[in-house]
């Protein structure tokens, strides 16, 4: 009796933590295995032991969230061709996971070796030229990042602090987005806010990319055209307010209509017979001409 209301009750937990997100994937159609991974909260302890390693304060929604559930995994697949494949994935990494993107330099690399604070070369004034966007974290010591969730090959979301100082307790931080070419992105403010949008898009492939100049690939377009139209319609809605996407517009109607043909005049072959009677007529008419004269 006692463990089925336990159970009962880490499935309440669990609705809440995933807002009824795996039912939703349940009924939709080609949807298979969803799975939802239970973890244990983390303990007090191992949040202070991370604030003080890294000199940073926990944001109190992301504090909060690790004393519920030391992570977050959901995963799901879909059905092509009686074979299962995996396409949605929503992760948040545990505490002891929760590691800087910078790892420190080892004492047995090389002392010219090239590093991601190389990529830092721009300046000030070259950073005021983006107009009203905010300004992208540093790789070097000015900003703190932590990886979040590592997006496979198609880039990482992290936990930024910026405006850092050596020796002093960061607090104010931001979520982020680090694509493949390694340009910063700003997702959210919050850590609740970026879990929502997780949730909203269903952990889709490449779907950070929303929130890029450039946008996801064809084929995660697809994807989220299929399971998430209402909100990848609104998305290219948002992303060109003029309503002109960058699509190729495809009018059937004029694509396939069947070009009109122009009747060429062919000239008439002339026969041997029509010859014969054109050079009599010649003839007979220079005779006249020349009896005329005389």
């Amino acid at each position: 009796m006692e463990e089925t209301k336990e159970s009962l009750t880490f499935k309440g937990v669990a609705e809440r933590l995933t807002l009824g997100i795996t039912r939703i994937l349940e009924n939709m159609p080609g949807v298979v295995d969803v799975r939802f991974v239970e973890k244990e909260p983390a303990e007090k302890r191992s949040l202070l032991s991370w604030e003080q390693k890294n000199t940073c304060i926990l944001p109190e929604d992301l504090r909060d969230f690790y004393l519920t559930t030391d992570g977050f995994t959901l995963t799901w697949s879909v059905k092509l061709d009686n074979e299962c494949v995996p396409l949605g994935c929503m992760m948040i990494n545990s505490v002891s996971t929760l590691c800087p993107l910078l790892q420190p330099v080892s004492l047995f690399s090389l002392p010219n070796a090239p590093s991601l604070a190389d990529l830092d070369w721009e300046e000030d004034g070259a950073e005021s030229g983006r107009g009203r966007a905010p300004a992208a974290p540093h790789f070097d010591s000015r900003s703190r990042i932590f990886e979040l969730h590592s997006c496979g090959v198609n880039g990482k979301v992290c936990l930024v602090y910026k405006n850092c100082t050596t020796g002093v307790v960061a607090q104010q931080s931001e979520i982020w987005f680090l694509d493949r070419s390694l340009c910063w992105h700003l997702l959210t403010a919050t850590f609740t806010s970026y879990y929502r949008l997780m949730i909203t898009h269903l952990g889709l492939p490449e779907w950070q990319y929303a929130f890029t100049p450039y946008g996801p690939s064809p084929q995660a377009k697809q994807w989220a055209s299929l399971y998430q139209p209402l909100t990848f319609s609104s998305e290219l809605n948002f992303a060109d307010p003029a309503g002109d996407s960058h699509l190729n517009k495809l009018d059937p109607t004029k694509a396939f209509k069947g070009k009109a043909k122009v009747p060429v005049l062919k000239k008439k072959q002339s026969t041997p017979c029509s010859l014969g009677s054109t050079a009599k007529s010649q003839s007979s008419a220079v005779r006249h001409h020349s009896g005329g004269k005389r």
